[in-house]
């Protein structure tokens, strides 16, 4: 199996392990980082018990793969995303931009709340590269980031803009900086986005990313 079809797996065993918490057959993000959990490429009885005691009682389980779920667990929701790969993205440093940290972390929780990217937590901003731009107000109005790290690749997440910023290729600055940052260590990047959001998909052909394949999130609760 690639990396990438089980890229959360990959991240918690490999370049974020120390963000995880894990078991010796399953693993998941801190929860105040991220929401996802894996199991491992091949799982077995065992890695699916390893996630419910991860999870615990009334707990969910956000997985990023194709997967049989065993009999018990509950499918919370399934969103179907499509995974793209930079294959001829142009880097270039955003001038407007700047390296967010952690006292604008309630900043970019409202920009989040505004603008709904996908998960983002109070801690999420430990995973990697946080680049944001603000207004003349110095409210911030756009950013994107760094997300899952794994053996070989990494994830651009949280990318969005404030609806009345829209329209002026902040997004898409902020993307080719993370880009070029990204190549600058010797990865390559990728990222996830809802099927459904065919702006974004459309967007991001026109950046130089390659659809590599469809690949579900899943929401998960364990057995009783």
């Amino acid at each position: 199996m690639h990396v990438l079809d089980n890229p959360v797996w990959h991240a918690l065993t490999g370049p974020q392990q120390k963000v995880a918490d894990a078991r010796s057959a399953a693993a998941r993000y801190d929860p105040d980082v991220a929401p996802f959990a894996a199991v491992p490429d091949a799982p077995t009885a065992g890695s699916w018990d390893d996630l419910r005691e991860l999870v615990g009682h009334g707990g969910a389980a956000v997985l990023v793969r194709p997967l049989a779920v065993p009999d018990g667990w509950a499918e919370l929701f399934r969103l179907p995303c499509a995974q793209m790969v930079a294959t001829t993205v142009e880097p270039a440093h955003a001038a407007d931009a700047s390296v967010l940290g952690p006292s604008d972390v309630e900043d970019m929780l409202a920009l989040v709340g505004r603008t709904h990217p996908g998960p983002f937590e109070r801690r999420t901003i430990e995973l990697g590269d946080y680049l944001g731009i603000r207004d003349d107000t110095g409210t911030l109005v756009a950013m994107a980031g760094v997300r899952m790290q794994l053996p070989g690749y990494t994830e651009i997440s949280a990318v969005c803009t404030d609806e009345g910023a829209r329209g002026r290729g902040l997004a898409s600055a902020l993307v080719r900086d993370l880009v070029g940052r990204i190549l600058d260590r010797g990865a390559t990047p990728m990222l996830h986005v809802v099927t459904t959001n065919a702006g974004a998909i459309r967007l991001y052909g026109q950046l130089g990313f390659t659809l590599r394949r469809e690949q579900d999130v899943i929401g998960l609760r364990p057995p009783e």
